[in-house]
């Protein structure tokens, strides 16, 4: 029963109570039993993890967990007074913020349409993404390996990855055949500055002796930059791709303004366009949900990839 008693779950019953309370905003109608029903679904998770995480090992973990549905509660109970039960909530500001019910009650409305714009979306950036890595670690170990050509690369990335990848737009869309090539080349600009540069500082970084004790063992060239150096560059390559990966999904509405007609950063642009904010805010939430699952899925795989360093 203590385990009952916290702060989330006593969040919990003070978000219901407020859905409860007559509204407001009277330019968009409000749906307290969607607020509601995401409530129970974060509540019902918060019970699972409660329950299944115990013990000492587990329990940093449920502080995590706890600590981020009790936050998600607390800011749903902050936006539905604001933006729907408070007398602020009337008149013109009501359409421009919308109350979290209407939000969830579109998202789930526009599901076929969202997962189109998902796969769309993420189509786009990884064409873009994993093509910038291909080039850029290849490329940035060869630089690295050679210091005098990588004291010279390393000034030139500088220079030429502190200049914004939308400058290259117009040159994109006169040179390249269509418009998709021209957004993907986009997401290729942004992801490859930084993966250049991770790798090479973290080729230039492997310690002296591991590469003197490889030599002295007789280890060729090949081997020594792909069985030693790669392995231990690979917390700098990932810091670099990371920084990659974000600024692409940064550069997403832009590279979607380039001719396309689906996509996440589209269909904001788009509702924005049309003054349609309820399904605005719906599609912010949507591109802050997927990119927090893609950058989930990146840390598992980089810390599977990096096991070795525990």
């Amino acid at each position: 029963m203590k385990r009952l008693l916290t702060i989330p779950n006593g969040l919990f019953v003070v978000l219901a109570l407020v859905q409860l309370l007559p509204g407001r905003n009277t330019r968009v109608p409000d749906s307290p039993a969607h607020a509601i029903a995401l409530a129970c679904v974060l509540e019902a998770v918060l019970l699972v993890v409660t329950y299944r995480f115990k013990g000492v090992k587990r329990r940093a973990a449920f502080n995590v967990c706890s600590d981020v549905i009790g936050f998600l509660f607390g800011f749903l109970i902050f936006w539905t007074l604001a933006a729907a039960k408070l007398p602020s909530a009337a008149g013109s500001k009501g359409a421009v913020f919308p109350p979290p019910g209407a939000v969830i009650r579109a998202l789930v409305s526009d599901v076929p349409a969202t997962l189109k714009n998902i796969v769309d979306s993420l189509g786009l950036i990884f064409q873009g993404y994993l093509l910038a890595l291909a080039v850029a670690i290849p490329l940035g170990l060869l630089l690295g390996w050679h210091a005098r050509a990588g004291a010279a690369a390393s000034y030139i990335s500088k220079f030429l990855s502190s200049i914004s990848p939308i400058v290259y737009i117009p040159y994109a869309i006169v040179l390249l055949p269509t418009f998709r090539a021209a957004s993907v080349f986009v997401i290729f600009v942004a992801s490859f500055w930084p993966a250049l540069a991770g790798t090479m500082s973290g080729v230039l970084n492997v310690e002296r002796r591991i590469l003197d004790s490889a030599r002295s063992l007789g280890a060729r060239q090949t081997t020594m930059l792909f069985r030693i150096v790669l392995p231990a560059s690979l917390p700098q390559i990932f810091i670099g791709c990371n920084q990659g990966l974000s600024v692409s999904f940064v550069l997403l509405t832009s590279a979607e303004m380039i001719g396309a007609r689906s996509g996440m950063g589209y269909n904001v642009n788009n509702f924005a366009n049309f003054g349609n904010y309820t399904r605005v805010l719906a599609g912010v939430l949507v591109i802050g949900i997927v990119v927090t699952a893609i950058t989930f899925c990146f840390n598992r795989l980089q810390g599977f990839l990096l096991r070795w360093r525990q």
